[in-house]
């Protein structure tokens, strides 16, 4: 089921500028809003990745000191 959504306060040049987007793709301004809302939506934020992450690592088995890290830098330095 779709929603109407309305965005009060946006400037004539903001305004302008989507049209001109839209008008790029062919598209109306409402397919193209809609367009990029759906992306946008579809990215997690970055403090939903941060925490999935987080999740993934305290899952993890495999821990990696910075020691670990800092040797195998260096192993071809030598």
């Amino acid at each position: 089921m779709s929603v109407q959504i309305t965005i009060r306060g946006v400037s004539e040049e903001v305004r302008d500028q989507l049209r001109v987007r839209a008008a790029s793709r062919g598209q109306s301004m409402q397919q193209y809003l809609r367009g990029e809302l759906t992306r946008l939506v579809a990215k997690p934020t970055v403090h939903e990745w941060l925490a999935n992450v987080r999740t993934r690592k305290r899952l993890s088995k495999n821990r990696v000191t910075t020691e670990s890290i800092l040797q195998a830098r260096d192993a071809d330095r030598k």
